[in-house]
């Protein structure tokens, strides 16, 4: 009887898979050319999985077409980053003052159990799943405030700023993690149910994050200069 609730991977998959990994390897830089010819070629392939492989990079931000001149991995800017933080900080801010006021028992169970598994994560050097837990703490606290909209808004800010960290984040140059210390004092924020002081946590930490990633963005400008 076929396993019909895992599906057998597609070669579209394999290839999405392993771009995926080049990127977060660095072995394929902000702005650099997908080209599908040279893609299948590579990973022994017919063009239509890695035709596939790349609408799937394109729907998560990670590329763009360009019309008559095929894709390419997005490059964004110190500007993109600087933007899209400065709405992140004001709305996460006012999602961990709301969310102190609202937070249940089960939530902030939910958060401690998302700072124990980013510390086992970030101990194993798996990035695409620290990325994955990052962005599951800040929607768990966002959805804490109790306003589903903001919370919304919140987690496609988060997806955004997965793309920046994928490209300029130093997660392997990193011996200690400073994300986690800086969740679990949020944490402890809203378990004092201290609207203020989450507030004033979550903009310390989004500053912090935002000045990394726009040092990443230097280097990996000079470096293809």
């Amino acid at each position: 009887m076929k396993d019909t609730a895992h599906p057998a991977p597609t070669a579209a998959d394999s290839v999405y898979r392993q771009l995926k990994k080049q990127i977060i390897a660095r072995c394929r830089q902000p702005g650099d050319r997908l080209r599908e010819e040279t893609i299948a070629k590579e990973l022994d392939v017919s063009r239509t999985p890695v035709r596939e492989a790349i609408r799937r990079l394109t729907a998560e931000g990670l590329a763009t077409l360009i019309p008559n001149a095929g894709a390419r991995l997005v490059r964004p800017t110190r500007e993109e980053i600087v933007d899209t933080y400065e709405v992140r900080e004001h709305l996460e801010c006012l999602a961990a003052r709301k969310a102190a006021a609202s937070v249940t028992p089960e939530q902030l169970d939910a958060l401690q159990a998302l700072i124990d598994e980013e510390e086992r994560i970030f101990e194993e050097k798996n990035f695409e799943a620290y990325l994955d837990v990052n962005n599951r703490f800040h929607r768990t606290l966002a959805a804490a405030s109790g306003n589903p909209v903001l919370a919304g808004v919140i987690g496609n800010l988060a997806t955004r700023t997965s793309v920046f960290m994928l490209f300029y984040d130093t997660f392997f140059d990193m011996q200690t993690n400073p994300s986690l210390d800086e969740h679990r004092a949020l944490l402890k924020a809203l378990r004092a149910h201290d609207g203020e002081r989450a507030a004033q946590l979550m903009k310390v930490h989004l500053t912090l994050s935002a000045t990394s990633l726009q040092s990443g963005e230097s280097e990996a400008r000079e470096a293809g200069a």
